[in-house]
């Protein structure tokens, strides 16, 4: 069919050459049954967040939602870039998500954009499906590397010294600590904000008592050790 001398452009874009006609609805079934694995298999038996199963499945679900409908109008690639601007803007503001909840977080986006793309192959879109949640299920195993720790300490001294700071961390966390960066040290109110990375001996760190603390600090050398104290 010709408009004004020059033909029309056709309803949908051709499927490629040799790729089966997959209905939309195996698509959809297929991303709902891999957020589904996301975030009931994976992401809330391990993280135990309540709050952020609705955020997953609405993220996905929407994204899929306007994935599919933007192959299938026609809009510029402007106004599609546009929507995933703002997509890419949003910021949750309630609470903080640590790193691997940002994974989660973005692998949910990813499956909605599989799930919304019914021209590409079946095969490479379920496969790229299955690899996410491959990938995150690795990544995000509690065995891969369960001795190794993270966390904010606040010390009740001022340490000016790298060696004493890490000498006085592993005697207190009974633990080989491997990088430490000191956030801020406080000389009035002889504090010390540190970011610690460790490994605790196998079978796990004695807990942490105000005793054990005070044991602990007597075996480390004041760093103030000319402050008259």
């Amino acid at each position: 069919m010709e408009v004004n001398g020059s033909p029309s452009a056709p309803d949908h874009e051709p499927r490629p050459s040799g790729a089966p006609d997959v209905p939309i609805y195996a698509f959809i079934i297929a991303d709902l049954i891999a957020i589904a694995v996301m975030v009931f298999g994976l992401y809330f038996p391990r993280h135990r967040r309540r709050d952020m199963i609705v955020a997953f499945l609405s993220i996905n679900v929407g994204v899929m939602g306007v994935t599919y409908a933007m192959t299938n109008a026609e809009i510029s690639l402007g106004f599609g870039l546009g929507i995933f601007a703002v997509l890419s803007i949003i910021r949750l503001r309630s609470t903080e998500m640590d790193h691997a909840e940002i994974a989660y977080y973005f692998t949910a986006i990813a499956l909605g954009l599989l799930g919304g793309f019914p021209s590409i192959s079946p095969t490479v879109s379920f496969t790229l499906m299955a690899v996410l949640l491959g990938v995150i299920a690795v990544g995000d195993n509690p065995a891969l590397f369960a001795r190794s720790r993270q966390q904010q300490i606040v010390l009740d001294q001022s340490f000016t010294d790298e060696a004493s700071l890490k000498a006085h961390l592993e005697q207190l966390l009974d633990a080989t600590v491997h990088r430490v960066q000191v956030r801020k040290v406080d000389l009035v109110q002889e504090t010390t904000l540190v970011d610690v990375r460790y490994t605790v001996p196998r079978g796990g760190a004695k807990p942490i008592t105000r005793a054990a603390e005070a044991e602990r600090a007597t075996a480390v050398e004041p760093v103030l050790a000319g402050s008259g104290r």
